[in-house]
């Protein structure tokens, strides 16, 4: 199969396009490799790839309608796609809103285009738990979703009712899978597991926004990786949550670290983010149900995986500007 990735530079983009590599997939990569964060993290992910002699690459953005429509010439048939090419980040959604609804919402909409004209039949989009805002946990994926608290989450609840509008009117058999706070080896440095491992390692304060008792549902990334790839096989128009069914507060998460690399950290409180969500937890049935999916790695697993790598890479990895 042939398989089209978009945002393959990206943490999740990466891991995805490994497990697919690995399995003998051919995959058709795209990344236009902004600089939200620094670009070295992105190159090291593409240079792991690209030891793969299945693998193609093109640095493209995917608001680019007519750049994708030449990839699609190239490459058609193309067995699927998997759009995980996105504008991450709740906090810096309210800086720059209109990036995140070009991105997320009208990239969304150049690939289901595209996907109409040159007769794709398999989407798969990666959304997000920020949609659950406001709603009782564990979140459900037949929760109304519309009360977004970030431009980043509306970006989200728009790519996925377009998604569903192809679906409707095309026949795309579309899979939306809602990712709950992923973390892991090369993960992105402006998320909290990046952020505290490599400040405490380099005895720098780190920031908890509040007092930590907020809580997250942490999602290894192979976990995700191999959730996503099960999400390839025809459902019609599904949304699907993975996550790793298990909130642990921020400051159990710091502890984890602190004992991981024997050292405490130091905490500088801000105040709570109006944009952060208190709490996290996904409802994992319709996962376990439909895709044979759930987690296998546990939270201190895969800190101390992750915690790994940062010493196995720390000679340029404590370059990374965070």
């Amino acid at each position: 199969m042939r398989i089209l990735l978009t945002g393959v530079a990206g943490f999740i983009g990466w891991k995805t396009a490994r497990k697919l590599l690995e399995s003998g997939y051919e995959v058709v990569g795209v990344d236009n490799i902004n600089d939200y964060y620094d670009i070295s993290v992105k190159l090291w992910r593409l240079k792991d790839l690209k030891g793969f002699p299945n693998f193609k690459f093109h640095r493209v953005d995917i608001e680019n309608l007519e750049a994708l429509r030449v990839i699609f010439e190239i490459y058609s048939p193309i067995d699927a796609i998997i759009n995980l090419a996105a504008r991450a980040g709740v906090r810096y959604s309210l800086e720059n809103p209109f990036v995140y609804m070009t991105t997320n919402a009208q990239g969304t909409l150049n690939l289901l285009e595209l996907s109409k004209d040159y007769g794709v039949k398999k989407f798969v989009l990666a959304s997000t738990s920020s949609l659950y805002a406001g709603q009782p946990m564990p979140f459900k994926e037949t929760l109304p979703v519309n009360t977004p608290i970030s431009p980043y989450a509306a970006s989200k609840k728009a790519a996925e009712v377009t998604a569903y509008t192809y679906h409707y009117q095309y026949g795309i058999d579309v899979t939306v899978v809602r990712y709950f706070t992923v973390y892991g080896p090369a993960g992105r440095p402006d998320m909290s597991v990046f952020r505290f491992i490599y400040k405490i390692m380099k005895d720098e304060p780190i920031e908890v926004y509040g007092d930590g008792t907020q809580s997250r549902d942490f999602t290894y990334v192979d976990d995700i990786a191999e959730g996503t790839i099960k999400a390839l096989k025809p459902l019609g128009y599904e949304i699907i949550n993975l996550g790793g069914n298990h909130p642990y507060k921020l400051n159990e998460l710091i502890s984890k670290i602190e004992n991981l690399l024997g050292k405490k950290a130091k905490i500088v409180h801000k105040e709570f983010h109006k944009a952060d969500m208190k709490a996290t937890w996904a409802d994992i049935t319709k996962a376990q149900e439909l895709l044979g999916w759930e987690p296998k790695v546990s939270l201190d697993e895969g800190l101390k995986r992750t915690v790994q790598w940062f010493k196995e890479n720390w000679h340029w990895v404590k370059d990374v500007k965070i």
